[in-house]
């Protein structure tokens, strides 16, 4: 245990209805090239900074427990986050290519209360830094989503390197979430119709085994989907000039069209996509900045089959769905949530999850920006990952999309892929 290295307050620390519904187990791996012969101390700085920057983020060192209210909440002991260290005996570059994620491989750099029946018995921070014969390390995280979105998480690792690297914090985390608090009385202004359910007579077929695989879109690839997706809706606009759709618009409006596709789902049966989008420029007043939470408000869109083959359609439904996230959306949302307890119905769901802009790079504890980066398990079968493209794969960038699917959908959705990376 790694408690703060000073002594910090106590007692319940109060998480928001955005936090309640995303209590699960994220966990990332970060690997470091060591030049020198220092990798012995990669350890005691890791340890010791970490001890110092959970003076900045407290409830992380905590527990997380159940409030009075039935949800769930931190309680502050103080306890501190678990940090382990291991060695591996064989080189960093031994455990292969971290953009297409092997559990069995990279799951022992990440560690896993062993016995934990539920997420309240799991710390929400562990730690664990793995040497290797080469000198390098992986930083393998476990965090609870709860605790933060990716945006947080960000916050907090570049906070945890900043001071690793003997610096301030370039932006103290802001704790106070009663920002979020629902109104008394809710108000709910709109249906939320990502937490209703898609109903039809046709069971998902959870026997067939995925595979995962994962498509790299170039900015030359990506530009040809905007074209593809902004020709339709020019011509439907009558009056007036609609904005260029964005990177994450036409990605995910084509993902979920050829998902469909690929599965072979029938022209009238349903299907929704749900997504997150950041809420932190969106509230007014906006969110102070380094807002320690989750900010990320769910929206949705959902369409019959056969309309999504086309995927302009897609696009446009993609960029509604973005476009209704209002400040007057997520109070109603925290809202619902506080008057219903709903959780999200993912039958006939996609769900994205896009960590492409996040700042992996930025992680620098004193050795310099990782090598390589990324999650450290797969994608449940409902979701797509959107990642950056990493440095291995060359300059340009672009957007690595990693998703799971039965294996002659796996095939047509390659082939839907190809028709545009390759074109």
């Amino acid at each position: 245990m790694v408690p703060p290295a000073t002594k910090t307050p106590e007692g319940p620390y109060y998480l928001s209805n955005l936090d309640q519904n995303i209590a699960v187990i994220v966990q990332t791996v970060y690997c470091f090239r060591v030049a020198d012969n220092s990798s012995s101390s990669v350890s005691d700085v890791l340890r010791e900074s970490l001890a110092k920057v959970l003076v900045h983020y407290y409830p992380l060192a905590g527990r997380l427990t159940i409030s009075g209210e039935g949800k769930l909440a931190v309680d502050c002991t103080g306890e501190g986050a678990v940090f382990v260290e291991a060695e591996a005996d064989c080189a960093m570059a031994d455990i292969g290519d971290v953009t297409e994620p092997d559990p069995s491989v990279l799951g022992k750099l990440v560690y896993s209360v062993p016995g934990a029946k539920n997420i309240l018995e799991m710390p929400l921070l562990a730690a664990q830094v793995t040497k290797f014969t080469c000198g390098g390390f992986v930083l393998g995280l476990a965090i609870n989503h709860c605790m933060f979105d990716g945006v947080g998480a960000m916050q907090f690792v570049n906070s945890w390197g900043e001071t690793a690297r003997g610096l301030p914090l370039s932006l103290p985390p802001a704790l106070d979430r009663a920002v979020l608090r629902a109104r008394d009385p809710p108000r709910l202004e709109f249906p939320h119709h990502e937490f209703a359910p898609v109903t039809d007579d046709i069971q998902d077929d959870d026997g067939e085994p995925l595979l995962y695989r994962s498509f790299r879109f170039t900015p030359a690839s990506i530009s040809r989907l905007k074209a593809m997706a902004a020709q339709p809706m020019e011509e439907e606009e009558e009056g007036g000039r609609r904005r260029a759709c964005t990177t994450f618009e036409a990605l995910a409006g084509f993902v979920w069209s050829a998902r469909t596709r690929a599965l072979g789902m029938g022209p009238s049966r349903r299907s929704k996509l749900l997504f997150a989008v950041d809420g932190r420029p969106r509230f007014a007043p906006p969110l102070p900045a380094g807002y320690f939470g989750n900010a990320i408000v769910l929206t949705s869109a959902s369409c019959g089959a056969g309309e999504l083959a086309a995927m302009p359609v897609a696009v446009r439904l993609v960029r509604g769905a973005v476009e209704a996230v209002t400040d007057k959306y997520m109070r109603s949302a925290v809202d619902y949530f506080e008057a219903t307890r709903a959780r999200p119905s993912l039958a006939s769901t996609l769900v994205i999850t896009a960590w492409s802009r996040l700042p992996f790079r930025a992680a620098d504890f004193g050795w310099g920006p990782p090598a390589a980066y990324g999650p450290a398990a797969l994608p449940e079968k409902e979701v797509a990952l959107f990642l950056s493209c990493g440095e291995r794969e060359g300059a340009g960038g672009g957007v690595r999309v990693l998703l799971g699917l039965p294996p002659a959908a796996m095939a047509e959705f390659q082939r839907l892929v190809e028709e545009v990376t390759e074109a």
